[in-house]
């Protein structure tokens, strides 16, 4: 018997202290409202707001004499019942939701999902469009509604309860109390419309162009925005801020996947419009911080970035990164041909030579040879103002 007793209790106990992993009962955005009805007559009320990630509501409602006063409240009742189908399955925890006090009083009710027609029915008694009928007076009742429920298939924020009170002597006293349950992640606003609206702005950055599985690239952004912002944040944030937040979590999913290189190639191509627009020095720190950043770089990336040094006369930068460009391919000649441009600025004429004259009969690529790219350079410094005396000698000695 003893141990009877303190299985109950435990049971007891472990239905009461129960939470869900999955959600929770708002308390705080619940709706408890007493409503005081003329004899015959219909009277409506809104509920409060439902949240972000509402999926069910129940809903009790409790016909009080003048005196009475309800035991306990819907909140404290659901404590004992940590999920929505502790109610739907019929469990223990359901058996309490009914008021154990109601009065003599019975009503009738129906439930809407907008105002007009609640209005309407409360005016006139038509009845249209109600997501719920209770055309059989009761003095209390409780009920689930479930997200497939007419109710709140329209992720509806709202419902208007009307009540008609068949009490055609005295007046009567409705208690309402309604309280939603939460989704945990659907409280945060995400579901397939919302990000597919991130998706596409992943589709749309320049960088993932470059990107050889976008589908897994895009995949990655987005965890990383849904983990870190609910939708109501993100998109609140100003174009500054998103611009900021988008940057960075692009970088964070190119390095998760592997694809560290398109961040680079990205880069590679905003640095050269910058730098044709004129903006060189904000060109060269966004490439040179890049490949700071990266390891993945190749020589034409280094070759680029040298190449913004020696057009703007940072000599010594230009032969540092030069160099670094030759040890990531030692047989690029574009690399060997900017080294030998690099050595002429500086006045090293004799091992500027000596690499015009070792590859002269060579070609830089497929279709342009080490000649014809040596005059097409030696034209783009002097168009940026960077003659040399000696710019005619070389070319006696390649030709």
């Amino acid at each position: 018997m003893k141990f009877t007793k303190l299985a109950a209790l435990l049971l007891f106990v472990s239905v009461v202290s129960a939470q869900s992993k999955e959600g929770y009962w708002d308390n705080v955005r619940s709706t408890n409202e007493t409503l005081g009805i003329s004899s015959g007559k219909r009277k409506s009320i809104k509920t409060a707001d439902f949240p972000e990630g509402t999926t069910e509501i129940v809903y009790r409602i409790s016909l009080l004499d003048d005196n009475q006063k309800l035991s306990s409240s819907l909140v404290s009742v659901l404590k004992a019942i940590p999920d929505p189908t502790g109610i739907s399955q019929g469990s223990a925890g359901a058996i309490f939701l009914l008021s154990t006090i109601t009065g003599s009083d019975k009503c009738k009710y129906a439930v809407f999902t907008n105002e007009k027609d609640a209005l309407e029915y409360e005016k006139s008694g038509v009845l249209k469009n109600a997501c719920i009928v209770q055309d059989n007076p009761v003095n209390k009742e409780a009920k689930l509604l479930s997200a497939n429920s007419k109710c709140l298939a329209a992720r509806t924020k709202n419902l208007w309860f009307v009540f008609e009170s068949t009490n055609w002597v005295m007046n009567e006293k409705v208690v309402l109390e309604v309280v939603p349950w939460i989704d945990y992640k659907l409280s945060s606003g995400w579901n397939t419309d919302t990000k597919k609206e991130v998706v596409s702005l992943c589709k749309s950055l320049d960088v993932t162009s470059s990107v050889a599985k976008k589908d897994l690239f895009c995949g990655v952004f987005l965890d990383m925005i849904t983990e870190a912002y609910s939708y109501k944040d993100f998109k609140s944030l100003i174009q500054q801020e998103r611009a900021k937040v988008v940057e960075s979590f692009s970088e964070k999913a190119l390095i998760k996947t592997g694809e560290t290189k398109a961040l680079v190639v990205s880069a590679k191509n905003e640095a050269l419009q910058l730098f044709t627009k004129g903006k060189k020095q904000e060109a060269i720190n966004l490439l040179q911080n890049t490949l700071d950043k990266n390891n993945s770089g190749v020589a034409a990336d280094y070759n680029l970035l040298g190449r913004f040094y020696l057009l703007t006369r940072q000599f010594d930068k230009a032969m540092e990164v030069f160099s670094i460009a030759q040890q990531k391919d030692a047989a690029n000649l574009a690399v060997k041909l900017n080294l030998a441009h690099t050595y002429l600025f500086k006045n090293e004429f004799s091992k500027a030579k000596e690499i015009y004259k070792q590859y002269k009969n060579q070609n830089i690529s497929a279709n342009v040879s080490w000649v014809q790219q040596t005059k097409a350079d030696f034209q783009e410094f002097e168009k940026n103002g960077l003659n040399n005396s000696r710019f005619k000698r070389v070319l006696n000695i390649i030709e």
